[in-house]
């Protein structure tokens, strides 16, 4: 099928799928790979965040955080994983139900937490997971139980939150089953992409990041990137003991004629990637857990944090295709030693071992999020006036020691392990410590954010809010100025992870309708490390009622038995 016979299919089907969601709306129907939009008595039509289908249905899952050894592209490395596995195991769940998962802390020498990237958390706010604002590290040997309810469906995952965790490998997906804005006849599940070391994020730490790098150190440059958690890298020349040559690609096979559903989780520790396959346009329906109305692209661009879930057609010549994951080396003067990022696309009947000869789709290398106006949701949601606004300053500063902090309205965030924000609430604490960064925020109003880059060294930052989904009101370059920019009230954009662009801004607002302390972060993890966050206190008089007390407080004196004889002592934000 050549170029113009795919654009007017897509267009077929965009023009079908409209037609379906008018035709569901008024009655029941059933899920199914020509009604995706159904979901029983709901539909994609349906107001998730004001109705969640009551299935009285519990899922429980059980995971380990591990020190392990893996090679996952061939090169053989100390890492932090669930259960013995990158990723860690699937979390599956149906729209409405109430998810448990039993965290057991079996690493060596570090405390953990499990943070649930993109779950809401309504009511359920010290089940987010972030250590010294919604809970205190699980200590090794220890372990703690999360409770949430799953009221959107979509794409999410989940990670360590203790330091740069994460970045080692600490980290898993999770898919809550529901309708969907586009028809497709498979769902292939996640897809991790990111950007791959070949040494303990902790140890770059030590040696350059602490220092921001350029000019005090030299720049962090990942060695290679992952296209579904593998990839390899050639170890022919190499006496390197570590290099085994072990390494594949990922290899998806599917079958003529049918489509199929993918979701991309970004899970890099720093940088935008562009995501495509060969000879195939991509249908996007999702970004983040917001289901869109469908748009159609030949790539997505996605950064760390972010997911997209996107559907194809297997509608080419029987043989195999290059999926490409592109790491962007314009953004932030990072550059990565490989950027040879495949997986490959293989169609049933073609060679099995025959390496795809395809040519990749012209792509301008960029920064930043998808087309603004490509990302509307399929339940469109206005946004009130504001009642309260405030600026956010994004800058950076040395200490006399060169350790480097990037800081908001000057100040950078430090939280206190053993004193979690949610147990100061339930204390009734008159005030903050300065350095965690709280700004409080009263209940039933909407409140709006200006985040502005003043740190003149075009730094892009993906901006992740915990506990909310934010409506995107504006996004450019330049200096936010109210009498020239115009914010979107009208159904704009609203996802959990955006890009506020270098020497850019970007505006967000939300409804303060969920009690908590919520932690607001660039999701680069050398930047979080570097202090790149704040918290918002959230209905603080509601925050006790939410809280196992008893619980609560046996998790931080198990924390602060170990501390006092813990082999590494905090040298990061914390989070």
């Amino acid at each position: 099928m050549g170029p113009a016979r795919t654009n007017w299919f897509w267009q077929r089907l965009l023009v079908f799928s409209c037609y379906c969601a008018q035709a569901i709306a008024n009655g029941p129907c059933k899920n199914s790979p020509t009604s995706r939009r159904c979901w029983g008595e709901y539909n994609i039509t349906t107001d998730y965040s004001v109705v969640t289908p009551d299935t009285g249905v519990t899922r429980e899952y059980w995971l380990a955080a591990q020190n392990l050894t893996l090679a996952p592209d061939g090169y053989e490395r100390q890492v932090l994983v669930f259960n013995g596995s990158l990723p860690g195991p699937t979390i599956e769940a149906d729209w409405g139900d109430t998810v448990v998962v039993h965290v057991t802390n079996q690493l060596t020498d570090n405390g953990t937490t499990v943070h649930w990237h993109g779950i809401r958390q309504q009511n359920s706010n010290p089940s987010d997971g972030v250590p010294g604002v919604t809970q205190c590290p699980i200590a090794p040997g220890d372990s703690m139980t999360y409770r949430f309810r799953a009221q959107q469906y979509g794409t999410a995952w989940y990670h360590g939150h203790f330091s740069m965790q994460m970045a080692d490998g600490l980290y898993g997906p999770i898919v809550i089953h529901g309708p969907a804005s586009a028809d497709y006849d498979v769902d292939l599940g996640p897809v991790f992409v990111s950007d791959w070391y070949h040494q303990s994020a902790f140890i770059t730490w030590r040696q350059k990041t602490m220092y921001g790098g350029f000019p005090a150190r030299t720049n962090a440059n990942a060695e290679n990137g992952l296209f579904n958690s593998t990839n390899n890298y050639p170890c022919d020349d190499s006496d390197d003991p570590a290099c085994l040559g072990t390494g594949k690609r990922s290899e998806t096979t599917v079958t003529k004629g049918k489509r199929y559903r993918m979701r991309l989780i970004d899970s890099s520790l720093d940088g935008w990637m562009r995501v495509s396959i060969d000879n195939h346009k991509l249908i996007v329906i999702a970004a983040d857990l917001v289901p869109i109305v469908p748009y159609v692209t030949d790539n997505v661009v996605i950064t760390s944090g972010q997911r997209y879930d996107i559907i194809f057609e297997a509608d080419q010549d029987v043989g195999n295709y290059w999926m490409r994951t592109e790491y962007q080396s314009v953004c932030n003067m990072l550059d990565i030693d490989r950027n040879d990022i495949r997986g490959i696309l293989h169609y049933e009947g073609a060679e099995p071992d025959e390496e795809p000869t395809s040519e990749k789709w012209p792509i301008l290398p960029a920064c930043g999020d998808e087309p603004y106006d490509k990302l509307v949701p399929y339940v469109a949601k206005d946004v009130d006036v504001a009642d309260t606004q405030e600026d956010l300053g994004i800058g950076w500063f040395y200490e006399k020691d060169l350790v480097f902090h990037w800081a908001i309205n000057t100040k950078p965030l430090t939280i206190d392990w053993s004193h979690p924000t949610d147990l100061l609430a339930a204390q009734h604490a008159v005030e903050y410590p300065e350095e965690t960064n709280v700004y409080n925020i009263s209940g039933n109003q909407w409140t709006y954010w200006v985040i502005q880059d003043v740190g003149f060294v075009d730094a892009f930052h993906p901006f992740h809010l915990h506990g909310h989904d934010f409506h995107i009101l504006a996004q450019g370059r330049g200096l936010y100025n109210p009498t020239t920019v115009k914010l979107n009230r009208k159904n704009p954009p609203r996802r959990d992870t955006a890009t506020m662009a270098g020497s850019g801004y970007l505006v967000i607002g939300f409804e303060t309708d969920n009690p908590g302390s919520w932690l607001m972060h660039c999701h680069i993890a050398w930047h979080t490390s570097q202090s790149l966050a704040l918290q918002f206190v959230e209905r603080e008089s509601e925050i006790p009622a939410l809280m196992d007390m008893e619980k609560f407080q046996d998790t931080c004196d198990k924390w602060d038995k170990y501390a006092k004889g813990a082999a590494h002592e905090q040298d990061d934000s914390g989070i």
